[in-house]
């Protein structure tokens, strides 16, 4: 079969596609024909070496793959060959197929293409975990989303829409209002005033009635986690997914204390592999809103898994202007 193989760390232009031996699924595995995978910033950390999780060389990137059950383990019942699942491999998705545990793969309602689920994968997955596991988000709450047109931000304004919030967006100019407005916001607040620090929470309580924002999804970091912390209502809940500003932010938690304020952070894939059952919870939601019309992926590239590295480099090169996906 085909795969991209990584031998050495690098750049995705130094990797190519190689003839290699198709997997075989472990006991409790299942093993896919990979009919589409998403393309994540994520991909560039593992192949350049620099992620916290790297497989042992020479190995396949690509998180999350897509496909068709082609065959199953020993230990395995939940699927049958010919089942149509999104698993949460966390490498091997950039080839042909694919092995994956069975307890990390669901099964795709019939509604939703390989395309969709493949683009909605790690994006949908991470906001739920920040709004219902983290953030203990409940309904008529009011939930501040910081980059709120990015990947993860998009899916949060989404699913806090579907779970009967309040949502804010925060967005970095107020060019991409619409595009908030689109995906369920309700207020869209605007990142790139002057005085970030002041101006943020002044925005917010204007649409809380004075109150802030009961949790906050911070993809962001950097001043625009200051700012929002300050923006939190008592007992509010500010939930960090990554630093896609910049900096990493540091917090007083004399301030904790004085609001009663919690600071906490998410890494989704710890959940995929401590809370299995809580992981196919997720996915099950996800997939029922879909089929109800709530949530939907975002704008999506289909490329042939031969053109990856160049997707890699929109990526990188924060050219690309949809969600990517390679398919077989």
């Amino acid at each position: 079969m085909r795969a991209v193989t990584v031998r050495e760390f690098g750049t995705p232009e130094s990797l190519s596609i190689e003839e290699v031996a198709s997997p075989e699924p472990g006991p409790d595995e299942i093993l896919i024909d990979v009919r589409a995978v998403g393309v994540n910033f994520v991909d560039l950390l593992v192949i350049g070496g620099t992620y916290q999780f790297l497989p042992p060389r020479p190995f396949t990137p690509g998180k999350l793959p897509a496909g068709i059950v082609a065959k199953v383990g020993a230990n395995v019942s939940r699927f049958s060959v010919g089942d149509r699942v999104l698993t949460t491999a966390e490498q091997g998705g950039y080839a042909e197929r694919a092995t994956a545990l069975a307890d990390h793969s669901y099964r795709i309602p019939d509604a939703m293409s390989f395309t969709d689920a493949a683009a909605m994968a790690l994006a949908f997955d991470t906001a739920w975990f920040a709004l219902r596991e983290r953030g203990r988000l409940r309904k008529g709450e009011s939930v501040l989303v910081l980059g709120a047109t990015g990947s993860v931000g998009l899916a949060a304004v989404q699913l806090a829409k579907a779970f009967g919030a309040h949502v804010l967006a925060g967005v970095s100019s107020m060019a991409k209002a619409d595009v908030a407005k689109a995906a369920g916001a309700d207020e869209v607040i605007d990142l790139s005033v002057e005085n970030l620090r002041d101006g943020l929470r002044t925005q917010v309580h204007a649409v809380t009635g004075g109150k802030g924002a009961d949790v906050v999804i911070d993809s962001l970091g950097d001043r625009f986690f200051a700012a929002a912390f300050r923006a939190l209502a008592w007992s509010g809940r500010l939930v960090v997914v990554g630093f896609a500003a910049g900096e990493i932010p540091t917090v007083k938690v004399n301030y904790l204390l004085v609001k009663n304020i919690e600071v906490s952070g998410l890494q989704v894939s710890d959940y995929r592999k401590r809370t299995p059952a809580l992981m196919r919870e997720c996915f099950e939601e996800i997939f029922a809103l879909y089929e109800k019309g709530l949530v939907k992926p975002p704008d999506t590239s289909v490329r042939p898994l031969q053109e990856f590295a160049g997707a890699l480099a929109e990526i990188r090169d924060r050219k690309a202007k949809s969600r990517i996906v390679l398919s077989n």
